[in-house]
């Protein structure tokens, strides 16, 4: 499968952003690519990084504006495009949501983010519902996939689940960078843990991962860039940089994951019946 990454910089001209995204399709596509993906809340800047009761504004119904625009540009150039967008589901009801949009412009389906984080810089919470939809891939015409969203990259859970229900590929949309107070030294220390629990997901799952960060420098802090896809051993097909934008096209051998399995077959050697106690918060 041909697969297309968006890596962007924002600016605060949200029909600027969707513009620029649309020629990047429209060039991926032209490409040969099947499958697009973008960056966490890619219509605009990132904007957890302060609380504003303003900010709900930008939010919008599902079916909505954005999954027209980008589901007539999946229908135009017949690709299928996972979309992430700050979902309105009713007054004072909001979520980060991720829409995948199919071939013929339908929505194919949609996944809500489960965890939310509350750090620096990172006020999710204040804005995002968490996720009520669980855990389940998306049917597409090109193949099961097994959405996630940004801080869903860090539980290997949220990775097994989707890989116990047949999902063919984890994908997450993405907006993470550094702290500029940190060292060097720490802020490459986040990054590459950043990339390898990820190519662990792929590994244990025997599945291909595709991430899609932001880049570029929003009110101070400088996102990461970095996207990637890795196989399912983990082995890295394709990196972007750190600080420039990108619109690449990497192929992925999707049968790969059928022989992979057969050498580790870690769902088989699974212990179900030992592990109720991952249930519990912590064990005393």
């Amino acid at each position: 499968m041909k697969i297309g990454l968006i890596q962007q910089h924002n600016t605060a001209d949200l029909a600027d952003n969707k513009a620029r995204l649309a020629k990047k399709i429209g060039d991926l596509a032209h490409e040969g690519a099947e499958l697009i993906v973008l960056q966490e809340l890619h219509n605009g800047l990132y904007f957890c990084q302060t609380e504003d009761v303003n900010v709900f504004d930008q939010a919008e119904t599902i079916p909505g504006p954005s999954t027209e625009f980008y589901g007539n540009l999946a229908k135009q150039h017949g690709v299928v495009i996972v979309t992430s967008l700050f979902e309105r589901r009713s007054t004072g009801l909001y979520h980060n949501t991720a829409v995948v949009l199919e071939k013929d412009g339908t929505i194919a389906g949609k996944y809500r983010k489960m965890h939310i984080p509350d750090d620096p810089g990172y006020y999710e919470k204040f804005y995002f519902t968490p996720g009520d939809l669980g855990f389940h891939p998306i049917q597409t015409s090109i193949g099961k996939l097994g959405v996630l969203v940004c801080w869903d990259q860090w539980y290997p859970e949220a990775a097994r689940l989707m890989a116990l229900q047949g999902a063919e590929l984890l994908i997450y949309p993405t907006a993470i960078g550094y702290d500029p107070h940190d060292s060097k030294e720490e802020q490459e220390r986040q990054r590459m843990a950043w990339q390898t629990v990820q190519r662990g997901h792929a590994v244990a799952n025997g599945l291909p991962v595709i991430t899609v960060n932001r880049v570029g420098e929003e009110d101070g802090v400088p996102f990461w860039g970095t996207s990637f896809v890795a196989g399912p051993q983990g082995e890295l097909l394709y990196e972007a940089p750190t600080d420039q934008e990108v619109a690449f096209v990497v192929e992925v051998n999707m049968q790969r994951s059928e022989q992979v399995r057969r050498w580790w077959p870690f769902l088989r050697d699974r212990r179900i019946d030992a592990y109720k106690d991952i249930t519990k918060r912590f064990i005393d």
